[in-house]
């Protein structure tokens, strides 16, 4: 016996109101008339060539050919003035497939399926067979096999039915599509009744249970209390295991009856099954099922009596699931063009791309128009939510398309196709499109099982040296990409190789090996990528930074001799958008899962690939960055969006054995007008960025000047990272910012344990087990700094809780930092919610930090301008064991393993090749060593500690003195000044000079000697002057003071040269203290503890999130908060006042203060135009017009 029941102690009235609606439909008179649907050319021939699958078709000039049923061919060629359009009707009902090895449109030839006013209603398929080892059909010089190819002078237009690309999740999908997360058991001789109680609105198990009926009466007793004392609605499941009949009491059969309303009756069979249907108040449906069976046997199932056979074995169990019942809520209006059978996509919102998932889609009557069904139900939670914040819904994409170019396959590996690193076949189809074609517009088209792994230019589309296609290339109709469909391809998703102004619009690039869209040579400019989605962008072959670790150090063909590829230096790049140069937008994009990296830009110093030499020299890293604006970039494995590197532009060599084309750490991003290094910076804007659940960077940028604005980064190992744009003096002194952007550094959105994510654990601010990025133990920073300069201003941190595991801190420093750090990294009007408990951590000795004894991290340094992090206004937060930046009245911030001082700071360096000790005269007992930021064995060493102003020092080495010594002023301001004594045996001789180094020029200008006083005391008089003074027995000391200050020309410096014929240690410690030393003493006082809050600090975008601006739908708000106080039995009137337009839904959390203690209700609908209210005013679309500006299109 199985039984479902949902107890019901009320009555329940259920109504639905529906409006008349009337659709008219009618074939406008401009659908017959051509051009606007090519097929209804009159001057077309009906054409129904049949299945010749040995035959070479050419369409000859003057054959204007209506193709009006499917065909096979050996191959199709259509020559000057030959024509082929696919016939459509109406209703589209005229399906046409096309099967050959290749289509070649040559100059003047046209292939024409549907048009941009008349989109092709029926299906079309155009399959491209055959093996890379065929012979049947000669490779085509410069396209090879499996392909469509337009020639100059050919024209290609392909359009299907206008569909929504992809949208994104309004309403979050749990593992299982139950936020409970289903129930399953499975169990033999569980004799008696079994027995569950589930939640009705939330599917959750409440009660499980067995009653031995057969052998307690007392069990049936328990059953008839339970029974009669639950809840009204409650779903009660039952199943028979073996007997249930002995001892089951009459009482009992009454409450079955009058409380459940059971019936029963005699049902023999080997199996019983019941299968109930329900609802949860979020609008899930879900089903409970409950089997009996005797296995091996057979059983009589019935209420008073069940005899058991004398064989096999009784089991039963239970099931609570969503299968074929999960609905997806979408921000886009979809129920018109999604429909029953399409394949839809849903993203990952966790650390692993490899969360994404594929969906039919099940009719569904009853979905309203934003909503569709899916077969089975989903193995990862999606996030349809705005968490803490960030925008983390996840992206929906419609794989289908009624134009489908495919590329027939093998069933595995076969031939010269890279089958030692693939399994399955990686020779597709692709198509070519050549320079001077006549025209080419491909709108709403799937291509899947495109690409050729084995060979470099076979990609699914490929736009070859095209040049301008735009207007300033001569095209009346700029050429453009919109709406189309590039799944489980084998090599890349869209190319676009030395051509400029095409637009790619609302396009899917899904599961391919390489970069998916792909700029090639480093010369593509003015390229506008617009509502674009790419993910599950794995590893390729064909260049090395397509490459995993694998890969890199297997593939050495192109290496000199015998040379191992390093991977982590020349490899691991992959991207789904690869930008070879800057000026080229980007709006409204969503890299949502990659290898390596979702946007990369990475900088050619020259022409590469078939451009070499068409452009001198490409000057990228000089090149303005176009419009950035509105991207989306999230579960990548390195980084969300890098910003960094070039390629290497000359082939393998002894002198550099490294392969041509990987990556090269020599470039540095620096725009300036018209890419003029002696013209002004261009400052580079990245506008409304949006990153999340990177494992490790959400952005990684160096050079400038740099600005990002209006951001938000959450739940990345590290948040946003810049670098500077070169060491000192190469450096041209560059200006990075971050402004009113949001830092998250473990939110809401827990993720699911599994689909490759490889560490779980406890973290967040609930304490509970989540997915973690890079590692269990690794240290999570929200805003890092490396070197600097850098402003972050007005942005707010939240969820920055450590754990006893790791550090988790609102602020952090790079790692095991060799390089300097610079006191101008200027942070101010910041705020830190609660939940942001570790502001800064300069780290400690441990996994990660190691010794935490290099350079960059004893000279990690902020500057604090308000106050707003430390508490105290215009004072420096640093290491608590550097003492050059201390005096007695700092304040020890122990967590932080900081200290905030008073002061004012700059920085010197030093260049010989030896080990510096520097110690400042107050604390001569606390000496800070530094190795240099160079690798041990330079020739030639660099120091840049950070030193309190109007201080004075020594400088000891570990070895004899070296010979020249370089004392570089950095960031030093007027009156600034420092005295430094150099440790010298006393034969040693002198010659000091000062100059500013013109890096630009590379010249050294005012140049000017040192002279000689005759003691300190007289050196200290002449505090204007260029003067030292030797003391033989110690040292020679030196006053350090600006004349000029550091510009983009240069900043001044000092050079020592000594000659001397002692080889002892230069240590003169013991000499110097206590001769020099001095009481510590503050130059600058501290200032009083910060007392009233800052009100107009961190981001004003957080009271009203961050979001990505995709499509015309707005925003959730934040939780609205009640103020009063609420018993149990209270009702509260609530809505929203402001903001543009209603959100769709609101999450209502109640709560005391910013404790929020739970989940009352959820998804209370605001979108009323669905209810038949008048729809919300369209509002200003700042992407549209940004894409308008982008390509001159109205």
């Amino acid at each position: 016996m199985v039984s479902i029941i949902e107890k019901k102690l009320y009555s329940c009235i259920s109504f639905c109101v529906t409006h008349s609606l009337s659709i008219f439909w009618r074939i406008s008179s401009q659908l017959l008339c051509f051009p606007n649907c090519p097929d209804h050319n009159p001057s077309l021939s009906s054409w129904n060539p049949g299945h010749q699958p040995d035959k070479a078709v050419v369409v000859k000039r003057g054959h204007l050919f209506r193709l009006e049923s499917s065909a096979t061919f050996l191959s199709l060629t259509i020559q000057s003035g030959g024509l082929l359009v696919f016939a459509d009707n109406p209703d589209g009902s005229n399906n046409i497939t096309i099967r050959t090895h290749h289509i070649l449109i040559e100059d003047g030839g046209a292939l024409h399926i549907g048009s941009p006013k008349c989109p092709y209603r029926s299906l079309a398929t155009i399959a491209l067979r055959g093996r890379s080892d065929d012979k049947a059909v000669a490779e085509v010089p410069g396209l090879g096999r499996k392909f469509i190819g337009v020639m100059g002078g050919g024209t290609l237009e392909l359009h299907g039915i206008e569909r929504v690309s992809w949208s994104l999740l309004t309403r979050s999908i749990p593992a299982s599509g139950l936020a409970t997360g289903g129930y399953a058991l499975q169990k033999n001789f569980s004799r008696g009744i079994n027995l569950r109680v589930f939640d009705q609105d939330t599917s959750a198990l409440l009660f499980d249970g067995r009653f031995d009926t057969h052998d307690s009466r007392n069990d049936s007793w328990r059953l008839t209390q339970l029974l009669r004392t639950l809840p009204a609605g409650r779903i009660v499941a039952l199943a028979v295991g073996d007997s249930a009949v002995k001892s089951f009491l009459d009482e009992t059969k009454k409450a079955f009856k009058e409380v459940l309303g059971s019936r029963f009756n005699l049902n023999t069979g080997g199996r019983a099954l019941a299968r109930c249907n329900f609802t949860t108040v979020d609008g899930v449906g879900f089903s409970v099922t409950a089997h009996s069976e005797w296995k091996n046997g057979e059983i009589s199932h019935f209420v008073l009596i069940i005899l058991p056979c004398p064989t096999g074995y009784p089991t039963m169990g239970f099931q609570v699931d969503a299968v074929d019942q999960v609905v997806l809520n979408l921000q886009d209006e979809v129920q018109q063009s999604w429909k029953p059978g399409d394949v839809v996509l849903v993203a990952s919102t966790d650390y692993s791309m490899h969360q994404a998932e594929e969906f039919t889609l099940l009719p569904c009557p009853e979905c309203s128009s934003r909503q569709v069904r899916i077969q089975g139900k989903p193995r990862y939670n999606h996030v349809g939510e705005i968490i803490d914040g960030v925008d983390m819904r996840a992206e929906v994409a419609l794989l289908s398309r009624n134009i489908l170019i495919y590329g027939e396959m093998e069933n595995s590996c076969y031939g010269n196709n890279k089958c030692q690193f693939f399994s399955h076949d990686t020779f597709g189809g692709h198509i070519k499109i050549f320079a001077n074609f006549s025209s080419v517009h491909l709108s709403h088209v799937e291509l899947k099982n495109m690409g050729q792994q084995r060979e470099k230019g076979r990609y699914p589309l490929h736009f070859h040296m095209c040049g301008d296609v735009d207007q300033k290339g001569g095209y009346r109709e700029p050429t453009y990409v919109d709406g189309l469909s590039i799944h489980h391809s084998f090599s890349r998703c869209l190319t676009v190789h030395a051509t400029n102004g095409l637009l790619v619009k609302n396009t899917i690039g899904y599961d391919t090996l390489g970069h998916c869209f792909f700029l090639e040579d480093g010369i593509e400019q003015r390229n506008t990528f617009y509502h674009n989605l790419g993910l599950l962008t794995q590893p390729g072959t064909l260049l090395p930074t397509d490459r995993n670790e694998t890969l890199c150090t297997s593939i050495r063909d192109n290496v000199h001799k015998s040379y191992i590829p390093s991977p982590s230096t020349e490899c691991k790049a992959v991207s789904t958008f690869w930008i070879a140069n800057p000026n080229n937008n980007l709006i409204s994009n969503a890299a949502a899962g990659s290898q390596d990296a979702g946007i990369w830009f990475v900088f050619h110093r020259s022409s590469t690939g078939d451009s070499h030499g068409l452009v001198p020299e490409t000057r990228a890293e000089l090149t303005p960055l176009g419009i950035f604006y509105n991207n989306r970039v999230h579960s990548n494995f390195k980084a969300g969006l890098f910003i960094d590197k070039g390629v290497k532009t000359t082939k393998a060599n002894a002198a550099d054995p490294r392969e041509y084309l990987c990556l090269d750490n020599t470039a540095r991003f620096r725009p300036h007008q018209n890419s003029d290094p002696t013209r002004p910076r261009v400052t580079a804007v990245i506008d409304t960025l949006i990153s999340f659940k990177n494992n490790d960077l959400g952005a990684w940028i160096r050079g400038g000047d740099i600005i990002i604005q209006n951001s938000g980064f959450a739940d990345n190992a590290v948040g946003l990272s810049f670098a500077s744009d070169g060491s000192y003096p190469k450096d041209e002194g560059s200006s990075q910012e971050v402004t009113q952007s949001l830092f998250v550094g473990e939110s809401q959105n827990r993720g699911t344990n599994g689909g490759q994510n490889k560490y779980w654990g406890v973290g967040g601010t609930d304490g509970r087990m989540r997915t973690l990025p890079r590692n269990r133990t690794f240290p999570i920073r929200g805003f890092q700094i490396y070197d600097g300069p850098v402003r972050l201003t007005r942005s707010t941190f939240r969820g920055f809780v450590p754990t006893p595991e790791r550090n988790t801190s609102a602020v952090g420093f790079n790692l095991k930092n060799t390089w300097q750090l610079t006191p101008r990294n200027n942070l101010s009007q910041l705020s830190f919610h609660p939940t942001a408990t570790l502001r800064a951590f300069f780290g400690r000795p441990g996994q990660w930090f190691e010794e935490n004894d290099l350079d960059g991290d004893k000279n990690s340094i902020f500057h604090d301008v308000d106050g707003s992090v430390s508490g105290y206004r215009d004072t420096y937060v640093g290491r608590a064991d550097n003492y050059l930046i201390q005096h007695p009245n700092c304040v020890q911030m122990p967590r932080w393993n900081g200290v905030t001082c008073s002061g004012r700071y700059s920085q010197t360096q030093g260049a010989p090749s030896l080990s510096l000790s520097i110690s400042r005269d107050d604390y001569p007992a606390a000496p800070l060593v530094l190795r240099g930021i160079n690798s041990q064995g330079a020739s030639s060493q660099q120091y840049q500690p950070v030193l309190m102003m109007s201080k004075s020092y020594t400088l000891h080495w570990n070895g004899p003195a070296p010979r020249e010594v370089v004392l570089s002023l950095i960031n030093f301001d007027k009156d600034d000044w420092v005295l430094v004594g150099l440790c010298y045996p006393p034969d040693a001789t002198f010659q000091i000079m000062g100059d500013i180094n013109d890096r630009q020029r590379n010249i050294f200008d005012d140049i000017t000697d040192y002279g000689t006083v005759s003691s300190l005391a007289e050196l200290k008089a002449r505090q204007t002057e260029r003067k030292y003074f030797f003391d033989q027995n110690v040292l020679i000391v030196l006053r350090l003071f600006p004349s000029h200050y550091c510009s983009t020309k240069g900043c001044e410096r000092v050079k020592v040269t000594s000659t001397t014929s002692s080889k002892q240690t230069c240590n003169c410690t013991r000499t110097a203290y206590p001769k020099y030393s001095k009481k510590p003493s503050a130059v600058v006082p501290m200032p009083a503890p910060n007392r009233q809050p800052c009100n107009d600090c961190g981001a004003q975008q957080v009271s009203e999130h961050f979001f990505s601006q995709v499509t015309a739908f707005v925003p959730l708000f934040p939780h609205a908060r009640l103020l009063s106080t609420f018993t149990t039995e209270s009702l509260a009137m609530w809505g929203l006042l402001g903001g543009s337009s209603s959100p769709p839904w609101v999450s209502l959390q109640a709560g005391q203060g910013d404790d929020v203690l739970g989940l009352q209700e959820r998804y209370l609908p605001l979108a009323l135009e669905s209810y038949g209210c008048s729809p919300p005013a369209p509002q200003t679309r700042k992407d549209l017009e940004l894409l308008r500006k982008a390509t001159g299109l109205q």
